[in-house]
Formats: C-alpha cells, structure tokens, sequence
C-alpha cells in the first residue's frame, strides 16, 4: 500500500483527513482573508540554515515548524487552552493570534478564525492525496498548519495550527 511505503500509519491519515474537510475544487479561502489589524511595523524575512533552526528548536518543534509536520490531535500543549494573551511562532516569535480569535472546533488542534494582518502567509498545499492551504509565519516561514473554510463569523475561516509550531504569551 503506497501510504505505508510512505512511512503513514492508519492512526496519522485519520488525524489529517479529520482536520480537512472536503472542499470544492474551486473554493480558496486565500481570496477572502480576514484578518486583524497589525501589530508591527513592516515584516523584515528572517532566513536560517537547517542547523541553525536545530538551535534554536526542540526536535518536535523543527519537525512541525521547518519541515512541514503535523502533530497529532489532541495531543499539543495549546489545543485546549483558554488563558487570555497572543499566540506567536515558535521560530522568530511573531505575533500571529490573539487569543479572542480561538475557539472550539473539535479537532483537536488550536484553531482560529483571524491572523494578524500580514503577519500570516498562505499557500496551496496538494501532499498526501488532498487539495489544502497551507499557513505559514511571514517572517520565517516556519509551516503552522492549514486553514479551511469552515469556520465561525465574522471570516467563516478554521486557522488549525499545530501547538509545536506557537509560543503562548499569556496576558
């Protein structure tokens, strides 16, 4: 079975697949974007070598964060957590959500419906046999998870991000 000779267990392509729901070939949720008002001044990108993010970054962390990861559910530090504060990457520490843009959307990963304007990036994604978006941080282009288009108003957006890939500052 090609899924196994590509080093997938059952138990991970379940978790993927739960975390994505069909969408229509044509819908994009990169065209409608909300997003909240930035806190920064304008992104500077920040490059580092692998070894150089090895440094700095738990294995976990660089799994997820450099090399495209996915934890799997209901297991990441930040899924279930409601403290007030902002969510950043991991890798460069840019803020990327505030806590009052995550709810509950039962899959088990922390989930928003609004960026920090300009502070998160999106791309198609087409691995393991479906059609996603990718998200990522704009500064270091750390991966922190997908966003689909079936989440809460006011952006009808489901950020589901991996914990290994955030840093909590609590407020």
């Amino acid at each position: 079975m090609k899924l196994l000779r590509l080093g997938l267990s059952g138990v991970a392509v379940g978790a993927l697949l739960a975390c994505a729901p069909p969408r229509e070939p044509s819908a994009s949720p990169v065209a409608n974007l909300g997003s909240q008002p930035s806190t920064n001044m304008p992104i500077q990108k920040i490059s580092r070598t692998d070894a150089e993010w090895r440094k700095l970054l738990t294995p976990e962390q660089f799994r997820v964060a450099r090399e495209h990861g996915t934890e799997r559910a209901f297991t990441g530090q930040y899924w279930n957590n409601h403290d007030k504060g902002v969510y950043r990457c991991v890798a460069c520490d840019l803020d990327l959500f505030a806590s009052d843009t995550k709810f509950e959307s039962g899959t088990g990963w922390p989930s928003f419906h609004t960026p920090i304007a300009q502070h998160v990036g999106t791309k198609e994604d087409n691995g393991l046999f479906m059609r996603r978006t990718e998200v990522h941080c704009e500064r270091c282009d750390s991966h922190l998870g997908h966003v689909f288009e079936d989440g809460p108003k006011p952006t009808g957006l489901r950020y589901c991000l991996n914990s290994a890939a955030l840093r909590f500052e609590k407020q």
